[in-house]
């Protein structure tokens, strides 16, 4: 009878045999590919520099603001430029001129992209106001900034965005990919917002990469931001597939707006559950026909709503 070690040998020999082949996920470049811990550590601690006053750093006991930031800064740095070096494409035919290209390629993408939260903060600083002009139940900023999920979405989406456009490969769609399995708000890092751009409770939401958004643009939970086909796959990459929301819009929930040509015009309001799929003007109100209830009782009466409101003997529920 074989033992476990025996066993175990001959598993390991089957996988290895199973690992030898073809398959994309036979690939082991584990010093190759970015570390999905190490991606979210790093956007955690941008949040922590976003939010210098809001979700302190365990790590580090000295607190004085400069001290604080600048550990913070040293930390972000030296961990992105790591794992964007990991990401860079090769073309050099030695290893180590590449590595040591790339990690400079790396150094500068991640000097320009700390420079640009100074905007990100501002950005961020309308999405709060208008989180909180937006919403009766919200009773601070504070309560905002640590339990509103379309925020964190917001904010992920924003970082995101600044390292695509940067040209970082794959590290801006883990950090929406996380921020979306936190979230339930799948915002592509490819995507464009505006200011004060409030997302209300925000779960099912789906914004497609090539989506461009306004300022002042308001979305309820389950609205979808899509393309009209994706049959072409990759034939369609780096084409403009989804919609363009303008200023001052409303998009109540479950309503989805789809198509690269399709543009939602300033102070539009789209009504829940609309299907659309061409422009709608400046202005315009979208609505859908208000359907005909019927209510059953028992097996043997069936009535329109319109008869119950005209019968006081009837009791009935909307």
């Amino acid at each position: 009878m074989n033992s476990m070690n025996d066993k175990i040998d001959g598993l390991v020999n089957v996988l290895l045999d199973d690992y030898s082949g073809s398959k994309v996920i036979d690939e082991v470049k584990m010093l190759e590919h970015p570390e999905k811990d190490a991606v979210i550590d790093i956007l955690e601690k941008l949040r922590r520099l976003i939010y210098p006053g809001y979700f302190k750093n365990k790590n580090y006991k000295i607190y004085t603001l400069r001290n604080n930031t600048t550990m913070l800064l040293e930390d972000i740095i030296y961990n992105l430029i790591k794992q964007i070096s990991l990401v860079l494409p090769c073309k050099e035919e030695y290893s180590s001129l590449c590595a040591e290209k790339l990690t400079a390629e790396a150094e500068r993408i991640t000097f320009e992209f700390l420079g640009k939260i100074p905007m990100i903060r501002e950005y961020i600083e309308t999405d709060i106001q208008a989180a909180y002009d937006g919403d009766p139940a919200a009773y601070s900023k504070d309560e905002i900034i640590f339990s509103y999920p379309g925020l964190y979405a917001i904010l992920t989406s924003r970082i995101a965005h600044e390292l695509f456009l940067l040209g970082v490969p794959l590290i801006p769609r883990m950090m929406t990919e996380h921020a979306h399995s936190l979230t339930g708000i799948d915002i592509h890092p490819g995507v464009t917002l505006g200011k004060y751009f409030f997302i209300d409770h925000g779960t099912g939401i789906v914004i497609g990469e090539t989506t461009v958004i306004g300022n002042n643009v308001k979305v309820y939970q389950g609205v979808t931001l899509g393309a009209l086909s994706t049959r072409g796959g990759q034939s369609l990459r780096n084409k403009k597939r989804h919609p363009t929301i303008m200023d001052n819009v409303t998009i109540y929930s479950g309503a989805s707006i789809l198509g690269g040509d399709t543009v939602i015009g300033q102070d539009a309001v789209i009504g829940g559950n609309a299907f659309i799929t061409s422009s709608v003007p400046a202005g315009a109100r979208v609505s859908i026909k208000t359907q005909e209830l019927l209510y059953s009782f028992g097996r043997s009466k069936t009535v329109e709503k319109k008869d119950l409101e005209n019968n006081d003997n009837w009791f009935y529920v909307i």
